[in-house]
C-alpha cells in the first residue's frame, strides 16, 4: 500500500476496474483525472478485500466505475456496495478511443475510472442477490430448455421430410404432441442401424425422449417459477395480458433495486420500448430503438398482442390510431410505450407498499 500524510486523507479519488474470469485491473485517479496507480488483483473474495483497501489508499474514494457488474465484476460490485462504495456501471471505452489509446487491461482500468468520475457513465449495476436473483437464475435454466426444446423439434420435423416413404406417410400431418409421443415409442432393431430406414427411426426415438425429458423440466421449472413471481409482485403478474412468464421477465429486467430507474421514461428506454429522437432542422420525427433488453421488449409485445386481442380498449385505440393513417406496426410500438409506462407504475407501487408494510 502507497505511504500517504494524514493531509492527502481528505483527497476524494475515484477508481476503475476492468473485470476478467481471473483477475481485475484496478486504477485510480484524482478529481482532475491523473492517475495514481494501477494494480492487478485477482478475482476472488481475498482480492476483492485488497482491491478495495488498495483504493482507499489513494484518498477518499468517492465512486468505482466498474465493467462487467453483472458477469466478471458481480462479486466486486456485490463487495464494494456492501462497503457502502458508489458503483457506476460503465461500457468498455468505443472504438474512436480505443484507435487513439491502444487496448490493454490498465487503458480500460483508467477509462472506466474517468467515466464513473465525469458523470459519463451514470447506471447502478442490478445487486445479484435477493429473490429477483433467484428468479433469474431459474429463468436461465428454463429458457435453455426451451429452446433446446424446440430445436428438438424442428430437427424430428427435418428428419422425417427426408425419411423413407412408409416412415413418412405414418409421422407426417400427425399434432405434435401425437408426434412425440409416437417418435418416443418406436421400437427400431440396433442392430440394423447401417440402414437409413432404421437409422431414422433410431434418430427420431432419440429426438422425441429428448423433447419429452425437456418437456418435464419446464414443467418443474414452472412449479417453482410461478409462485415465486407472484410472491415478488402479486399485482404485476393480475395485470391485463401479463402472466408468470412476462411478469417474470420484467422483474429481471428491472432487478432487485429497482430505484435504479429513475423514471418510467427509463425503464421504457431500458425495454426499447421509447422512440429516439431523429430531427434535423424543420423535419420531427423520431426513429425505431433497437437497443435496450430485447427479451423485455418482447415481453410488452407479447402483452400487446393478447391486448390487441382481448381488451376493448386496446382494440378501440387500434382502429382509432388506423383511421388517423398510423401503420400497425407504429400502432404497436405506441402501444408498447404505453404498457411500460403503466407496468413500471405497477413494478415500483407494489414494492414500495411492500416494503412499508
Amino acid at each position: 500500500m502507497p505511504s500517504i500524510t494524514p493531509q492527502q486523507q481528505v483527497f476524494e479519488v475515484a477508481g476503475g476496474v476492468d473485470t476478467h474470469a481471473d483477475t481485475h485491473t484496478a486504477a485510480v485517479i484524482d478529481q482532475v483525472g491523473r492517475v495514481l496507480g494501477t494494480r492487478q488483483f485477482p478475482a476472488d473474495p481475498a482480492g476483492y478485500t485488497a482491491l478495495l483497501a488498495w483504493m482507499r489508499g489513494f484518498g477518499q474514494l468517492v465512486r468505482v466505475g466498474v465493467e462487467g457488474t453483472g458477469a466478471y465484476g458481480a462479486g466486486l460490485a456485490r463487495l464494494l456496495r456492501d462497503s457502502h462504495v458508489e458503483v457506476i456501471e460503465v461500457d468498455r471505452p468505443d472504438r474512436k478511443a480505443r484507435r487513439f489509446q491502444g487496448k490493454s487491461d490498465p487503458i480500460d482500468a483508467i477509462a472506466a475510472a474517468k467515466a464513473a468520475l465525469a458523470g459519463e457513465r451514470t447506471g447502478t449495476p442490478k445487486q445479484r442477490d435477493g429473490q429477483i436473483e433467484a428468479l433469474r437464475n431459474l429463468r436461465v435454466a428454463r429458457r435453455s430448455a426451451v429452446d433446446q426444446r424446440a430445436d428438438a423439434q424442428r430437427q424430428i420435423k427435418a428428419l422425417i421430410i427426408t425419411a423413407p416413404d412408409e416412415l413418412r406417410e405414418r409421422l407426417r400431418g400427425l399434432p405434435v404432441k401425437t408426434l412425440i409421443t409416437t417418435c418416443a415409442a418406436l421400437r427400431p432393431d440396433r442392430a440394423d442401424a447401417a440402414s437409413p430406414a432404421t437409422a431414422a427411426k433410431i434418430a427420431l426415438r432419440s429426438l422425441a425422449r429428448r423433447h419429452q425429458q425437456l418437456a418435464a423440466e419446464i414443467a418443474d421449472l414452472d412449479q417453482l417459477l410461478e409462485p415465486l413471481v407472484t410472491a415478488i409482485n402479486p399485482d404485476l403478474v393480475a395485470a391485463n395480458g401479463v402472466g408468470t412468464d412476462v411478469a417474470g421477465q420484467l422483474l429481471v429486467t428491472v432487478g432487485q433495486n429497482h430505484d435504479r430507474l429513475r423514471s418510467e421514461a427509463a425503464f421504457a428506454m431500458l425495454c426499447g420500448a421509447a422512440p429516439i429522437p431523429a430531427s434535423s432542422g424543420r423535419t420531427t420525427r423520431h426513429r425505431l430503438n433497437r437497443g435496450g433488453d430485447r427479451q423485455a421488449n418482447a415481453a410488452l409485445y407479447r402483452v400487446v398482442l393478447c391486448r390487441l386481442r382481448w381488451d376493448p380498449a386496446t382494440h378501440a385505440y387500434m382502429e382509432r390510431r388506423t383511421k388517423e393513417g398510423l401503420s400497425k406496426k407504429d400502432i404497436i410500438r405506441c402501444l408498447k410505450r404505453y404498457i411500460a409506462r403503466e407496468l413500471y407504475q405497477i413494478i415500483t407501487t407494489s414494492d414500495d407498499l411492500e416494503l412499508a408494510a
